[in-house]
Formats: structure tokens, sequence, C-alpha cells
């Protein structure tokens, strides 16, 4: 079986792929802003803050916790929904070390 596209990249490429996928839709982005503004809350909550339905919500949801953006913990019959911090954190990173490498570029 051949090589996926995938391996032909590093493991830190990969997963910054993943995130900026993850935050490619602009309900994740209001998902993540809404998260960041109420520290944690349930699916409930962030239905009743979107123009979206609850099964769309929850879709989304999925994909920013399968990216690692957000952790879910069970509460009796619901989740509670929050930013995992340590993602962001590779973010900075990343978007850092790209604003020092630009600065020190000379234009072509």
């Amino acid at each position: 079986m051949g090589a996926t596209k995938t391996d032909h990249f590093t493991d830190e490429q990969n997963k910054i792929a993943t995130i900026a996928k993850a935050l490619g839709h602009p309900a994740r982005v209001a998902i993540i802003e809404y998260l960041l503004k109420v520290d944690t809350c349930i699916c409930g909550d962030i239905v009743n803050e979107l123009p979206l339905a609850q099964a769309t919500v929850s879709q989304h949801l999925k994909e920013l916790k399968n990216s690692g953006l957000i952790k879910g913990n069970i509460e009796g019959t619901a989740i509670c929904y929050c930013i995992d911090e340590n993602i962001f954190g590779i973010l900075k990173d990343y978007f850092s070390n790209i604003i020092l490498s630009v600065t020190n570029q000379k234009c072509c």
C-alpha cells in the first residue's frame, strides 16, 4: 500500500494543517470566541448563540474536538466544552515563528 499524502510532511505540519482546517469555517471561529468569553459551556448554550441547528452545531463541535482545539467532558446528560490551551500554545508558537521570520526577511 502506498503512502498517503500526509506521510510526506512532518507531524508538526500535519497538526497545524488539521488545526487550520478546523478553524476554516466561521461557525467554528464563532464557537471558539464564545468559549473564550464564557470559559465553559454545554452544547445547548452554543446552539442558543448561533443561528444554526443543534445537529449542525454538534458537527462543528466534533470537528473542533477532533482537531484538539476544544475538550469536552461529560457532565450528567450533557457535554461541557472548553478551550484546550495546549493546542493554542502550539498555534501561538507557530505564528510567532512566522512573524519573526517575516520580520527578518527582505522583500523580493
